[in-house]
């Protein structure tokens, strides 16, 4: 009998995930399972323009900048496979709430979605030419929100979760110390 309620409770708690689940959610788990090294994620302010090439998959998300990035971090720490290079807008930093009402309280509530995690800040038409150029070759997902404030877009370069630039430089040193050996036996 025990076994039955607990399998109710399961299921019952099964059903509770799935109707909360909305498709831009749907849509940011399938996505992060396939994504990987050198593709991007926007989370992206209401303005955002749309991008007509192949390889970019929009999803409108009918929540705030915030909660959408809180929601995409936590996807992403759940893969092994990548891990989020987040980039903020230089503009961002600069602005005031004298043009651009509610800016202070946005700082905020993003500072807390981020959880201490270390950003970038570069100016947004940067960030538009590393993404146009990143989508050459990569896919993109942007997940568009109702935030409607300027320069207030979040863009996460996905990169390796299993290796990191100092493991790359190691390799690439070794791999030269090995070249040089081969030309000159004698080094060691």
């Amino acid at each position: 009998m025990l076994n039955f309620y607990l399998c109710a409770l399961f299921m019952l708690g099964c059903a509770m995930v799935s109707s909360d689940d909305s498709p831009w959610k749907s849509a940011v788990n399938r996505q992060t399972g396939q994504l990987g090294y050198r593709n991007w994620i926007v989370v992206a302010e209401a303005s955002f323009p749309a991008f007509a090439r192949t390889g970019v998959r929009q999803v409108p998300a009918n929540v705030e900048i915030p909660v959408a990035l809180d929601y995409v971090l936590q996807a992403i720490d759940q893969t092994q496979h990548v891990k989020p290079n987040i980039y903020l807008t230089r503009e961002l930093r600069s602005m005031s709430n004298d043009s651009a009402p509610g800016i202070d309280e946005f700082r905020e509530k993003l500072k807390e979605s981020l959880h201490d995690m270390e950003t970038t800040s570069l100016e947004q038409e940067s960030l538009m030419t590393l993404l146009a150029d990143a989508n050459r070759s990569f896919d993109v997902l942007i997940i568009r929100t109702t935030s409607a404030l300027p320069y207030s877009s979040v863009f996460i370069e996905l990169q390796p979760g299993y290796w990191d630039a100092e493991a790359e430089q190691k390799l690439r040193e070794r791999m030269e110390m090995e070249k040089m050996k081969k030309i000159m036996p004698g080094l060691d």
